[in-house]
């Protein structure tokens, strides 16, 4: 028989319990708010104060606390509360300041970033505060990241069709990722490697002599992460084709065998067209331009540079290709797993959206007079089109574009010039009604198609009007 004042009800809410179960989850939370939630989650699945103190291993009296405190408070009764003590030395306004001058600014001695002394020096702030409130927000003037943006003019369709072989993969084919690394060296170290001990890492010398160099062709079965892999002298299209014969020579005859390869030109050169051309159960899709991270066998690439060549001593360029295989063969029999693709094509062309955004890359892009990724080169028969871009009181010309037109449909994206809105557009061939709507700001990738005569301007943010095309 129970005992004690009966509970009262818990309720918890959908996007209440979802919150609560990552609270649960997280390995990187406080340790506190996380039982928090664990005590929360456990009471409101009906469990008595009693038990859910034993399951967590704490006092039933800290359980009830808790209980009570998201009964009435919700989510932010979880959460502590603001302890007594010194004032604050800095205000808000100070530490938007602080923010505002480190990403729109550059020290006045003509350096690239700031550093904590110099941004101190300027703003009179402390360096311990500076640092601080940079890693509050996650800001690193000092690090840099590399990127290239893609220049192909189809890289939306050869992203849907490379994630879609990973995502979904045809039936009764082989999806194989094939690539070469090309000038592995032969280097042998001048001087013995000092041995990794307590205290103290491996040390290896600067200096080397270099015996050669070898190019190590590979193919990486998406579906199971086996690798097929030679090595040749060189990276011509006759020892592309010999690898091609090698992995036909290797693949099951009855299945399709679907390749994603670069644009490197030894993958189009016309022997290989015709080799291709010869066999119909080879398929080939090209990853677009400046775009090899989406060849899961570079993956592999670096694997086996890491582990066997880049720290390795190597006398001959035989001994290095002994090494590859070698350790190729035991990769594959190690009970290796393919590596999971997980992105999707919507996910990666928001990324680079936002990227391009971020960058105004359409500005320089149209600069050097090429097309930001994803803009198909317009052709004859050309249309243009104009668009009058209206804020308040003033109205002005955004731009002219040029895009192409067939009997169904068209590509159409606008490359704006600086703070300029880009504008999705669908339209018939004949000029239609004046039409009023709103656009997003920034870089949008659109259709213009020819649809039942109808003329719509979509997107969000700013209005657009008298969006048609004349024929030239």
């Amino acid at each position: 028989m129970p005992r004690g004042r009966p509970l009262k009800a818990l309720e918890v809410s959908r996007g209440a319990r979802e919150e609560l179960e990552s609270l649960a989850r997280s390995r990187s939370l406080p340790a506190g708010l996380v039982r928090r939630a664990e005590i929360v989650l456990l009471c409101a699945d009906g469990l008595d104060n009693q038990t859910v103190a034993e399951r967590v291993r704490t006092s039933r009296q800290t359980v009830g606390k808790w209980r009570e405190r998201f009964r009435t408070q919700g989510l932010m009764g979880l959460y502590d509360e603001r302890r007594p003590g010194k004032p604050r030395s800095i205000e808000d306004d100070e530490i938007m300041g602080l923010l505002s001058r480190t990403l729109e600014t550059r020290p006045p001695d003509g350096g690239t970033h700031w550093s904590c002394r110099s941004m101190a020096d300027a703003t009179g702030i402390s360096k311990s505060t500076v640092h601080r409130v940079w890693s509050v927000f996650g800001i690193q003037p000092h690090r840099q990241k590399h990127f290239k943006l893609s220049t192909d003019p189809f890289f939306a369709e050869k992203v849907r069709d490379i994630v879609g072989l990973y995502l979904n993969p045809p039936d009764n084919a082989l999806v194989l990722c094939v690539d070469e690394k090309s000038q592995t060296q032969a280097l042998e170290r001048t001087q013995p490697l000092l041995p990794l001990g307590l205290g103290y890492v491996e040390g290896v010398t600067h200096g080397y002599i270099r015996h050669g160099t070898t190019t190590i062709f590979a193919a990486l079965d998406v579906a199971t992460g086996q690798v097929i892999a030679q090595c040749k002298q060189r990276h011509r299209h006759q020892e592309f084709l010999s690898f091609l014969r090698h992995i036909d020579a290797n693949v099951p005859p009855g299945l399709d065998v679907h390749l994603v390869v670069d644009n490197y030109g030894t993958h189009k050169h016309i022997k290989v067209k015709r080799w291709l051309a010869a066999r119909p159960r080879y398929h080939i899709h090209f990853t677009p331009t400046y775009s090899s991270w989406l060849n899961q066998v570079e993956i592999w690439f670096n694997i086996i540079t890491r582990k066997a060549i880049r720290r390795g001593s190597f006398t001959s360029v035989t001994q290095l290709k002994k090494k590859i295989l070698g350790f190729t063969e035991h990769y594959n029999n190690s009970g290796t797993k393919p590596f999971m693709w997980t992105a999707t094509a919507d996910s990666i062309l928001r990324k680079i959206q936002r990227l391009c955004t971020a960058i105004s890359g359409t500005e320089h892009l149209a600069a050097r007079g090429q097309n930001p990724p994803g803009i198909r080169p317009a052709m004859h028969p050309a249309w243009t089109l104009r668009f009058t871009f209206s804020q308040g009181k003033d109205n002005f010309t955004l731009c002219h574009v040029q895009c192409t037109l067939n009997a169904s449909e068209a590509s159409l994206c606008v490359a704006p010039r600086a703070n300029s809105p880009a504008i999705h557009l669908s339209s018939r061939l004949a000029r239609p009604a004046p039409r009023r709507s709103r656009c997003s700001g920034g870089l949008i990738h659109g259709l213009l198609a020819v649809r039942g005569g109808e003329g719509v301007a979509h997107g969000s943010n700013r209005e657009v009007e008298d969006a048609w095309p004349e024929s030239r």
